[in-house]
């Protein structure tokens, strides 16, 4: 916990030095003009091959169509680069490196009465899990086509990505996913069910109720208000997940013992 409340704290710092040190960072300056791994609609909108694809496939418009195609190529980038992690994470997870970072996790000091290097292995898993980050803020910005700092926020990209592993199960690399899925669908659905929730709750109320003008504006904050009650009803009923750790006899002897 401590080391947590550590990290952030740290993190918040170094994120403060960036952005109002302009000679060092160029501060909160926007980077435009990234190019991207996947061909630009308006390339697409020209060519002849995907003109004939579109009609091939019925589309109605073909900007529409070259925004589709655009994407589906993002989501095949993205289950290529997520697989290649999966498949690194699994292996390192199952090696003699994998189990002395999992001792390490569960007692510190028993690992390091053993010979472990503890502050070393902190530091690579924080080294690990800034690469990880770092590819995946790659993908994002040339999705978008710019980076703008002040469009990240820590509640968006700090809390949210919390509650994705918690739900998931912190201990388990297929759970984080589950949990990234299950919580960036409510995220994006949340705003849309909170209009459609308060309109209906309302409705006896009359369109000039100030009340009911008051709750209508405000759904856009049922997301939050939803993200807090799933993290606290997962800690409170499944404080391990969707999908444990999974432990087998002997590690669960040891560790009751």
């Amino acid at each position: 916990d401590y080391l947590a409340i550590a990290t952030l704290g740290i993190s918040e710092i170094i994120i403060a030095i960036i952005k109002y040190e302009e000679w060092l960072s160029r501060g909160v300056k926007n980077v435009t003009g990234i190019p991207r791994p996947v061909p630009y609609e308006v390339d697409l909108i020209e060519s002849e091959w995907f003109i004939s694809l579109a009609n091939f496939f019925g589309a109605a418009e073909i900007s529409d169509a070259a925004s589709l195609f655009v994407k589906l190529c993002y989501a095949v980038l993205f289950v290529i680069v997520l697989a290649i992690i999966m498949w690194f994470a699994e292996r390192a997870l199952k090696s003699p490196w994998g189990r002395m970072m999992r001792a390490i996790r569960d007692n510190r000091d028993a690992a390091a009465a053993m010979g472990k290097d503890v502050k070393r292995r902190h530091l690579q898993t924080f080294v690990l899990g800034c690469a990880v980050c770092g590819i995946a803020g790659a993908m994002l910005t040339t999705l978008d086509g710019q980076l703008t700092p002040t469009s990240y926020i820590p509640l968006r990209y700090t809390f949210l990505i919390w509650v994705m592993v918690i739900l998931g199960g912190s201990g388990n690399n297929w759970g984080s996913i589950l949990g990234g899925f299950i919580i960036w669908f409510l995220w994006v659905e949340a705003e849309p069910f909170g209009n459609w929730f308060m309109s209906t709750i309302t409705a006896p109320l009359g369109e000039g109720s100030e009340l009911a003008q008051h709750l209508v504006a405000g759904a856009a904050y049922m997301r939050y208000l939803m993200m807090g009650a799933i993290l606290l009803i997962v800690m409170r009923f499944a404080p391990k997940g969707l999908i444990p750790e999974a432990t087998n006899r002997s590690t669960a002897m040891t560790r009751s013992s």
